[in-house]
This record gives structure tokens, sequence and C-alpha cells, in this order.
């Protein structure tokens, strides 16, 4: 039988009294690709936190590997809807690589510092391949375009081996052309890890 990753049962929640999800249901099995589509302003993003557990539903359930969502955080690879380096100088002196590395340094790592091994190096190369980035891992992260953005955080996500991948928003802020590319790399990575996007 196939585990159930996800699964939120009558799940409601509200912003001071406003309703943003009402009994929302639904079960995310191993393997799936679950697409949440809505208005902006639609409860997506407010989802994916009750997901994260990073919201608490007011009303209903929702479980992440048969736990409490913030219990399972260390099974999860999270995408922010937002580019980090949108907001950073364009000469900041982070590289492709460094900001894959930091994808190690999630809940349960264990790590108190920025000391990388080999092994924690073919790691990060390891998922800038996957998102097909490898030959950018020196260049200047804030250098890139929205889309190369995407993917090196996707990479980031990847790099602690997650089996459950949350996507808030993907392509956001990407042009027609770099969308393509995005969905062809992510229609590759969702045949190995449960996605949500």
């Amino acid at each position: 039988m196939t585990e159930s990753v996800v699964s939120v049962s009558g799940a409601s929640f509200a912003y001071d009294g406003q309703p943003v999800l009402t009994d929302v249901n639904l079960t995310v099995s191993q393997g799936d690709f679950l697409a949440v589509l809505g208005p902006n302003g639609g409860g997506n993003t407010t989802l994916l936190r009750l997901i994260m557990g990073l919201l608490q539903p007011s009303a209903g359930q929702v479980s992440v590997f048969g736990r409490e969502p913030a219990k399972a955080r260390g099974r999860i690879g999270y995408v922010p809807q937002q580019v980090a380096g949108g907001m950073l100088r364009r000469d900041f002196p982070v590289t492709v690589r460094e900001v894959v590395l930091m994808g190690l340094l999630g809940p349960g790592s264990g790590r108190r510092g920025f000391l990388w091994s080999a092994a924690d190096k073919r790691r990060a190369e390891e998922a800038l391949a996957r998102v097909e980035m490898g030959r950018f891992a020196t260049r200047r992260f804030p250098a890139l375009s929205g889309g190369q953005l995407k993917r090196v955080l996707i990479a980031r996500a990847l790099a602690s081996g997650p089996e459950l991948l949350i996507l808030d928003e993907p392509t956001a802020n990407i042009d027609p052309q770099g969308k393509f590319c995005f969905h062809e790399v992510l229609s590759r990575l969702t045949r190995d890890v449960t996605t949500i996007a």
C-alpha cells in the first residue's frame, strides 16, 4: 500500500477572523504531484504553511508522514515564492554552490557552522545537476535570472534529500521561456520525490 505523505481533513484557517480556507480535505500519496491552483489571496500559500506546520488550522487536522507537520520538517524540502536574490545586491558575494550548501543546514542536521565536507560538496553538485545548473556553481547567486534563481532554490531544497518537496508558486516572476524550461526540470524531479506546487 502506498504511504500517505500528507493528509488534510476538514482543515480551516482564518486571518483575524476572515476565513481563508474552509473545510479542506486532501490526501497526497508517495510519488504524487499535487498542483495547488487558485487566484492570488486564495489561500494557496496558507495551505502550504499548514502542511509545513508553520500555521495551525483553526479546525480540522493536518498530518505529514502520519505526524504533526512540525515534527516532519526534516523530511520536507521547501522552495519559497519570493526569491531572496531579488533582495540581494547584485554584487553580494554568495555563490550558487554556497546557496545550495545552505540546504544542508535544515532541521536535524546537527550543524553549527559553514564547514563543508567533500561529501557535502558532492551533494550540492548533484542537486545542481538535477536542475541543470551545475555549470553555474561558482557564479554569484544574485546575478542569475528569475528562472535560474528558482532552480537554484530547488537544488538547495533537494540537497538534504527530502521525501516531500513543497514549492510555493514556483513560476512567479519567471518569463515565458524560463517557465517552459522550469516545467521541464520540474517534470523530471517529480518522478523521484513527492511534490506539492
